[in-house]
């Protein structure tokens, strides 16, 4: 029996787990090194405790540059066989992460079939699975509709969630009173925004962070928080908008390194060279 909750939380407790063990087999980094940046949250090991399939692999400051595979089935291309063959692809030139981005129809199967078959770390958005599993009446669908799937994930065995948290009431204004020319690209972002604005609610992942939270704890789930507002274009880069949403983000995870939830945050979107810098920080 693990006497730890995460990965996060073994590092704090000194504990070196299997999935550690892993990392520092593969990277130039020293056990004491290894556990302070994973207490500060500066390093992460997305490892589900239900992908039993798994080889740890680092995330963050001083590790090497991760390489991920972006796949899943639409609408316009609906064959999961050739979505698995792509992922058996992915896994024989190196890939170190898959994203099953899956928008159509239910994936259950494909997504358990993957993280027994998978060696590398799985990702995956819930609320494009919540728009596949309930129709395409974004308005109706519960909160509970929307904690329903992202449970089922964390069971199935996915390591890091996509979780657009961030975008909440004010982001959301600060998108209504600061046109973009591109608008809203994230979409995951653009399907939270219109769920909140047909709804009059706020961001269920915003007002129930908790309850998410607590999934991660019971599953060791790392959280992807999501750039909702990340900016599609030059034009749009470092705007009111995209700024609000960053400081929200870092709110948010203060919060989960509290629990001993692992975080990373996507981004910065499409920016000029010389703005990477002050997004990054």
């Amino acid at each position: 029996m693990n006497n730890y909750t995460t990965q996060m939380n073994a590092a704090k407790k000194g504990i070196i787990t299997k999935e550690m063990r892993d990392v520092l087999a593969s990277e130039s980094i020293d056990e004491k090194t290894l556990l302070k940046k994973m207490s500060e949250g500066k390093i992460v090991i997305p490892a589900n405790k239900n992908h039993k399939s798994l080889r740890g692999i680092a995330v963050g400051e001083g590790m090497k540059t991760k390489v991920n595979v972006n796949l899943g089935v639409s609408e316009d291309s609906y064959d999961l066989d050739l979505e698995f063959e792509k992922v058996k692809k992915a896994l024989e030139y190196k890939a170190d992460a898959i994203m099953d981005l899956s928008i159509y129809r239910t994936t259950k199967d494909f997504r358990r079939d993957l993280v027994e078959y998978s060696d590398v770390m799985l990702g995956t958005v819930p609320m494009y699975d919540a728009v596949a599993k309930y129709g395409k009446n974004i308005k109706a669908m519960t909160v509970d509709d929307i904690f329903e799937v992202v449970e089922e994930h964390a069971k199935n065995g996915i390591d890091f969630l996509t979780i657009h948290a961030g975008l909440n009431k004010v982001c959301a204004e600060r998108v209504d009173n600061n046109p973009r020319l591109t608008k809203i690209v994230s979409r995951g972002g653009a399907i939270l925004y219109e769920w909140m604005k047909l709804n009059n609610k706020e961001n269920p992942f915003y007002e129930h962070y908790d309850r998410l939270l607590d999934i991660c704890v019971e599953h060791d789930v790392t959280l992807s928080l999501g750039d909702g507002l990340r900016p599609g274009s030059i034009k749009d880069a470092t705007d009111a908008p995209q700024i609000q949403e960053l400081l929200f983000l870092g709110e948010l995870t203060k919060k989960a390194w509290a629990r001993d939830v692992q975080v990373m945050i996507e981004g910065p979107g499409h920016v000029p060279l010389h703005e990477i810098v002050s997004n990054m920080q």
